[in-house]
């Protein structure tokens, strides 16, 4: 019986980590919105400026 739920723990906890794993690599993908729009007003301001 203790096997069994070592099993189903161990399980539960590699799945939870696969989903940590996964929510970082969406994370690192997309920057914030925030440092995209202030890209852009960097942009602009290069290209009016130059």
């Amino acid at each position: 019986m203790a096997f069994v739920l070592f099993l189903v723990i161990k399980a539960m906890n590699k799945a939870k980590e696969a989903m940590e794993e996964e929510k970082e690599e969406e994370a690192a993908a997309e920057p914030p919105k925030q440092e995209v729009l202030l890209e852009e007003i960097r942009d602009l301001l290069k290209s009016k400026a130059g």
